[in-house]
C-alpha cells in the first residue's frame, strides 16, 4: 500500500475546499435547518463530475475507486459539509448499478444519475428486523407471469422522499424457507413515485438537510427489468454495499473531527485569558492532540480498507473497525473543540456545538458500534459468538 496520493487523488482530496468557497459551512447549515436540500452544492458536486466517481466511464462516470470516493467524501467533511446522500446514492447505489446491472439498467439510470438529474436511496432498515437484515419481511412474492408484487415496510430511510428510485433490499423468499440464511434476498431498483409505494417523514432531533422516510409497499407491480442482478441471490450485492458504506462513514467522521478541531485551534490561539492564548494551557492542548492522533488513526485505517476493497481484497474487518475508530474519535475531536471554546461553543455564531449531534448519531447508524464490537470479536478476533 503506498501511502502517496497520485496527482489526481490530491486534487479529489483538495476539491471540498474549493467547494467550500461557493457552498460551505453556513450554506450547508442554512439548508439542514430548514430540512432542505442543498440542491445547488449537488448541482455543482455532479457538474464537477463526482457523483460518478465509482461509475465507469462509458456511463458518465470517471470509472475511479473506492479510494478516490473516500478522499472526495473526507474532503468535504474537512470544511464541515457532509452529504448522507452521497453515501446511499452515488457509492451505495450507482456504484453497484455499475458493477451488477445490466447493459440496460446502466444506460437507463447512471448517465441521468451521474449528471445529478437522477438520485437514488438504499433501503433496507425496517421497523422489526433492525440490525438483524436476514430477518427482514418485506416480500417480493413471485407471480405466475415472471413478475413480483412487493409489500413491506421501510423504516430510516435517508433521501426517500426526494430521490427518484430506490435500490430496494427484498426477500424473494421468506427466511423461513431458506436452506441458508443469506438465500432469498433480492435487490430491486424501484421507482419511488410507483403506485403502492407511501412515504411518511421521520420528525428527527438532529440537524440534517437530508430527511429520514418510513416507506410503505403494498403490492408494487415489478417486472425482471427492475432485478438487480440474480434473483435469490442479491445478499452477496448486499455485502458489498456495507463494506463502503462503513468506510464512508469513518471518512465523515475524520472530516468532521478536523473542521472541528481546526476552529478550536484558531480560536484557542486568538483568545486570551491570564494573560496568554488558552492553547498554551495543556488542559484544552492535551485533549486536542489526543483527538488530532486518533483522527488521523482512523483516517489511515479507512484508507487501508478502501485499498483493500479496490485491490479485490477482504476489507471487513479493515472497515468495520475504521468505522468504530472514526465515531468514537469524531466525537472526541468535537467535544475536546467544544471545550475550547466556553459558552461560546454553544452559541450559533461559533457553530460548534452543532456538529456533536451528527457524529454522535455515527455511533448508531448505520450500524451500532456494539454491533460491531461483536464483529471484531467474533470474525476478527476468533472469539465465540456473542449473539
Amino acid at each position: 500500500m503506498d501511502f502517496d496520493l497520485s496527482p489526481e487523488q490530491t486534487m479529489i482530496y483538495e476539491y471540498g475546499k474549493s467547494l467550500a468557497r461557493t457552498y460551505d459551512r453556513a450554506y450547508w447549515m442554512e439548508n439542514a435547518e430548514i430540512r432542505r436540500f442543498p440542491e445547488e452544492m449537488y448541482g455543482q458536486i455532479a457538474a464537477d463530475g463526482f457523483l460518478g466517481t465509482m461509475v465507469p466511464d462509458a456511463y458518465g462516470g470517471s470509472g475511479l475507486g473506492m479510494m478516490e470516493m473516500l478522499l472526495f467524501q473526507e474532503g468535504i467533511a474537512n470544511e464541515g459539509v457532509p452529504l448522507l446522500s452521497l453515501v446511499v446514492g452515488a457509492c451505495m447505489s450507482m456504484s453497484i448499478i455499475g458493477e451488477r446491472g445490466t447493459e440496460k439498467q446502466k444506460q437507463q439510470y447512471l448517465p441521468g444519475a451521474c449528471a445529478g438529474d437522477i438520485r437514488f436511496c438504499f433501503a433496507i432498515t425496517e421497523p422489526d428486523a433492525g440490525t438483524n437484515s436476514i430477518r427482514i419481511s418485506t416480500l417480493a412474492k413471485p407471480t405466475p407471469d415472471g413478475r413480483f408484487k412487493l409489500s413491506g415496510a421501510k423504516t430510516f430511510i435517508t433521501d426517500a422522499g426526494e430521490s427518484d428510485f430506490a435500490l430496494v433490499v427484498a426477500r424473494t423468499t421468506p427466511h423461513t424457507e431458506v436452506k441458508r440464511k443469506t438465500d432469498g434476498f433480492t435487490l430491486f431498483i424501484v421507482d419511488s413515485k410507483a403506485r403502492g409505494i407511501e412515504m411518511q417523514p421521520i420528525p428527527m432531533s438532529i440537524v440534517l438537510p437530508e430527511m429520514q422516510y418510513q416507506v410503505f409497499f403494498d403490492d408494487v407491480d415489478l417486472g425482471p427489468e427492475n432485478v438487480l442482478g440474480e434473483v435469490g441471490k442479491g445478499f452477496d450485492i448486499l455485502f458489498e454495499s456495507l463494506n463502503p458504506e462503513r468506510i464512508l462513514g469513518g471518512a465523515l467522521c475524520s472530516g468532521l473531527g478536523r473542521y472541528a478541531m481546526g476552529k478550536a485551534v484558531e480560536y484557542a490561539n486568538d483568545r486570551v485569558v491570564f494573560d496568554r492564548p488558552i492553547g498554551a494551557y495543556q488542559a484544552l492542548q492535551h485533549p486536542l492532540a489526543r483527538a488530532k492522533t486518533e483522527v488521523e488513526m482512523a483516517s489511515l485505517l479507512a484508507r487501508k480498507a478502501a485499498w483493500l476493497f479496490d485491490n479485490d481484497m477482504p476489507c471487513g474487518a479493515e472497515a468495520n473497525m475504521a468505522k468504530l475508530a472514526a465515531s468514537e474519535a469524531g466525537i472526541k475531536a468535537v467535544d475536546a473543540s467544544l471545550q475550547c471554546f466556553g459558552g461560546n461553543g454553544f452559541t450559533k455564531e461559533y457553530g460548534i456545538f452543532d456538529l456533536y449531534p451528527l457524529v454522535r448519531l455515527t455511533k448508531t447508524a448505520p450500524i451500532n458500534n456494539e454491533m460491531i464490537h461483536n464483529y471484531i470479536g467474533e470474525h476478527v478476533m476468533g472469539l465465540p459468538r456473542s449473539y
